[in-house]
């Protein structure tokens, strides 16, 4: 036999109260006697009575859920960020619905759907792009929409951006000006926004110092790509000394590859720049010179966005800055 749960009748029946009584005991802000509050308190506590949220956002149309729509969650960039999302939404009062994607567009647009069923108030997207009937239909249904690194905007939503064409131009500075002269760029084939911003800023520099670049691409963003990277760049004829990677674990891969496959030392032989600036990154075996994500302030860019008013539909952007954090892979 299923066991019933407690309903707020319950409890309005063992303290002596209105069904509507209890309801205001429960709702922030509202005005109920002090000694009603403290029967109903007491009632609640005694029979084990939780309010339920989510009938009570059916009814307001608020639920308190937002959709975090994520591709490659096991990464350490993206589960960081999560980590900081999750965080704050359930300091905001707010519960995460994580939905794994792969980077399809075509997933993305399921998983967006599943958050208008659950009458999700926001959808906060890490991975892919919303088509742009499907955005629209979000906001029609109240719903916000946060695109964070994403390359398109959506009506109604908020994108966030980095810098990331500036950072691939410092990197290119920071090698050159460590005495690098073969210089190369590592990407995987991902073909995200932000990897393709910071591939473009290092090429731009490069071609404004007039100094030919050699660029390898393979796989998706990970290790393994990283090693595979770093063992295509190494055999060359004219070795690269200098390496940018447009992530962390990439550049990991890279400088596994370096000194453990061609014995080569990081940075007398090459000189390593990552991206990301993972936990992995300023461990002791890579002190990885990098660039820092600022998730926590991504995570509160998104947050804001999700207590404003809905506007117009006319997107809203914000870009923030990425700090160059300076450590031993790179010659001095």
């Amino acid at each position: 036999m299923t066991k019933r749960q407690v309903s707020a009748r319950d409890v309005a029946e063992l303290a002596g109260v209105s069904r509507t009584a209890v309801s205001r005991a429960f709702t922030p802000g509202a005005s109920v006697a002090k000694e009603t509050r403290a029967r109903i308190e007491a009632a609640a506590e005694q029979l084990g009575y939780q309010v339920n949220h989510l009938a009570r956002g059916l009814i307001t149309s608020n639920t308190g859920l937002v959709a975090l729509i994520a591709a490659e969650m096991n990464t350490p960039y993206r589960s960081a960020l999560l980590a900081a999302l999750t965080e704050q939404l359930q300091a905001a009062g707010k519960v995460g619905l994580l939905i794994n994607t792969d980077r399809s567009d075509d997933s993305v647009a399921q998983a967006l759907r599943q958050a208008i069923a659950y009458r999700t108030d926001a959808a906060i997207v890490l991975s892919g792009m919303p088509d742009m009937s499907l955005a629209e239909t979000c906001r029609r249904n109240g719903m916000k929409l946060v695109l964070i690194n994403r390359d398109e905007e959506r009506p109604g939503s908020l994108m966030i951006r980095l810098e990331d064409a500036n950072a691939g131009r410092q990197a290119f500075a920071a090698l050159a000006a460590a005495g690098c002269r073969r210089i190369a760029l590592a990407n995987s084939c991902a073909g995200t926004a932000s990897l393709e911003d910071r591939a473009a800023g290092f090429r731009q520099a490069a071609a404004a110092a007039g100094v030919a670049i050699t660029e390898a691409a393979v796989g998706p963003t990970s290790y393994q790509t990283g090693l595979d990277l770093g063992t295509r760049l190494l055999t060359q004829g004219e070795r690269p000394d200098g390496i940018f990677c447009t992530t962390d674990l990439i550049a990991c891969g890279v400088m596994d590859a370096a000194r453990t496959r061609f014995r080569l030392e990081v940075p007398k032989d090459v000189s390593v720049i990552g991206f990301d600036d993972i936990e992995q990154a300023g461990w002791e075996s890579y002190s990885l010179t990098t660039f820092r994500q600022p998730i926590r302030d991504i995570a509160r860019a998104a947050l804001g966005a999700l207590d404003s008013t809905p506007g117009d539909g006319t997107p809203t952007n914000v870009t923030l800055p990425v700090n160059m954090i300076w450590r031993s892979s790179i010659r001095r």
